[in-house]
Parts: structure tokens; C-alpha cells; sequence
């Protein structure tokens, strides 16, 4: 059983959507329906900062690298991204605002490094918007109807391409993907076509029977697969693997939960999976030798809040 180490007070005056630490673990950003975004520092368990700028309740934030400044994208049910960037210590100012969204933008995650400062932004309106930022202005593109009804989640793929530890291929040009969860119960891949200029469906992965309310694409270290977790309102979890030397993506099905599924998150070696459900717990699972996904700590706690 997983214990509680320590507790912040956030000031957040209603519920808290969001957690994310940034590069270094430093500094932690949260995203409340209080239309507000604290940062806190972790070495004093203090608020340093709190950035207003979003009409509605804040969903989710996103950090990009370090490499770029320490910059801070967050979404919101007002239809706007706006990113953050830190000017000077714990002052942080809005230096662009995205407002090309005809409903709620419900993720925003930062993709990698070595594809540039660029974030996916996924919207209600069933679009999925990529910023990117070129010369002195952010550039924007869309992905029109990615997913009926709309899109909760996205996930970029890592730059690193998998099996290149085995091949010594790590130089190879990285390939921009996308993983996206939505109210059609669908999870679609992208992959973005430098001949044609344009986001094109790789795949669309099957096994949900409610919203997808997440995905998640595992960090990858440089083993042979792709691997992809997603959850769902139906309260189930599924873990999608592809090997390097098959296009199919296989399936595996954790045990049912009892509540909705609201968020997945992987560790930073890919290898652990957190899982948080509508009765406020949390969950670590791990793969074992036999290829069985198995819960190895569980947090229960009534302060938890899993969405």
C-alpha cells in the first residue's frame, strides 16, 4: 500500500483537474475549475505563483522542455489555450493565446524536444489543433473532425524510435505521431506527413464500449514496441502494444474497475503505469515475466481527488 508523503495546500478554491511537475521536478503546476493555475515549489511546499488568464474551469497544463525557457501550456472549458512563459523567477506572463476552438479544449500536452516547441491541443468540437512556434509567431494546424462528439485526450508518441537501442538506428529522422481518445469510444493514431504537409489516421483501436476519457503513449527507451494505454467511463483500461516488425496492434485488458477510469499516466521508463478512478484511488501496475499486467501499490486516500 502506497502512503502519503507529504501535503501542499494549493489555495485552489474548488476541485483540481490537473497535476504536472516540470523537467526537473521543481516546480509543479496545477489546473483547478477556480479558472486558475497555481505553481508550486517543491523544495518549500509553497504556492509561488498564480496565473489567471481562462474565463472557465482549467483542465489540464502541459511543460515544455527546459531547452526552450520554462514555458507552460494550459487548456480550459472557456475554448482557449494559453501559454505561459516564465520572464523572470516565479513571474510567469501569458505570451500567446489560442482561441480557434469552437467548444471546450479538454488536453494539451507539449510534444517532444527534438520536434520543436510545439504542443496537440484536443477540443470538444471533435478537432485536434497542433501549435507550433516558428520564427516569432505560432504557427496552427488541425486535424478536422478527428473524433465525433469530441476529443478528451492526446498523447504524443516519443522521438525516439523504437528498437533503436537494438538496431543502433537512433539517428534516424523522428516521425511525428499522435494517440487520441474521444466520444465515439475510438482511440485514433496519427501520423503526420511531411509529403503531403498534413495529419493522416494511422489507426483507429477498437475496445472501449463508452467515452475514452485518456490515452497515454509510453515513454520508450529504445526497445522494440510501441505501447499505448487508454481508459474509459466504462471503467475499463486497455494496454495496445505494437511490435517494430508488425503494423498490428495487440490488445491487453486490465481487470475491470469499478468506476470510471479518468486518467493514465506512465512512469518515466515506460514500465509503470498510474491509474486514477472515480473512487478517489490510484493505482501502480506493472508488466511481470509471464506478460501479465499486475497492481504492485495502490494509494487510498479520502483527500485523493481523481478528477
Amino acid at each position: 500500500m502506497a502512503t502519503t508523503v507529504t501535503s501542499i495546500d494549493t489555495q485552489h478554491e474548488d476541485s483540481i483537474h490537473d497535476v504536472q511537475a516540470d523537467y526537473y521536478g521543481r516546480l509543479v503546476a496545477t489546473a483547478s475549475s477556480d479558472r486558475t493555475v497555481r505553481i508550486l515549489d517543491t523544495q518549500t511546499n509553497t504556492v509561488v505563483a498564480e496565473l489567471r488568464g481562462h474565463a472557465g474551469p482549467v483542465w489540464q497544463v502541459s511543460w515544455a522542455h527546459p531547452k526552450f525557457g520554462r514555458i507552460l501550456a494550459s487548456c480550459s472549458y472557456d475554448r482557449k489555450v494559453i501559454i505561459w512563459k516564465e520572464l523572470s523567477a516565479n513571474q510567469f506572463s501569458k505570451i500567446h493565446e489560442y482561441e480557434n476552438h469552437d467548444s471546450s479544449v479538454n488536453s494539451v500536452q507539449f510534444a517532444p524536444h527534438e520536434f520543436g516547441l510545439s504542443l496537440a491541443a484536443a477540443s470538444s468540437d471533435g478537432t485536434i489543433s497542433v501549435l507550433t512556434f516558428k520564427g516569432e509567431q505560432w504557427d496552427n494546424e488541425k486535424i478536422p473532425q478527428a473524433h465525433q462528439i469530441g476529443v478528451n485526450s492526446v498523447s504524443w508518441a516519443p522521438a525516439i524510435a523504437p528498437g533503436s537501442i537494438v538496431s543502433g538506428s537512433a539517428s534516424q529522422t523522428p516521425v511525428k505521431r499522435l494517440v487520441s481518445g474521444g466520444c465515439d469510444n475510438l482511440v485514433k493514431i496519427w501520423r503526420y506527413s511531411e509529403q503531403e504537409n498534413a495529419w493522416r489516421l494511422e489507426e483507429t483501436l477498437d475496445q472501449h464500449t463508452d467515452w475514452v476519457r485518456d490515452v497515454a503513449w509510453a515513454p520508450n527507451i529504445g526497445l522494440p514496441s510501441n505501447t499505448i494505454a487508454s481508459c474509459s467511463q466504462d471503467g475499463t483500461v486497455a494496454i495496445w502494444s505494437q511490435d517494430v516488425n508488425s503494423n498490428k496492434w495487440e490488445k491487453r485488458v486490465l481487470p475491470k474497475f469499478p468506476d470510471v477510469v479518468w486518467r493514465v499516466s506512465w512512469s518515466i521508463a515506460g514500465n509503470i503505469l498510474a491509474i486514477s478512478t472515480g473512487d478517489n484511488k490510484v493505482s501502480l501496475w506493472k508488466e511481470n515475466l509471464e506478460n501479465e499486467w499486475k497492481c504492485i501499490s495502490q494509494l487510498e486516500d479520502e483527500e485523493v481527488s481523481a478528477q
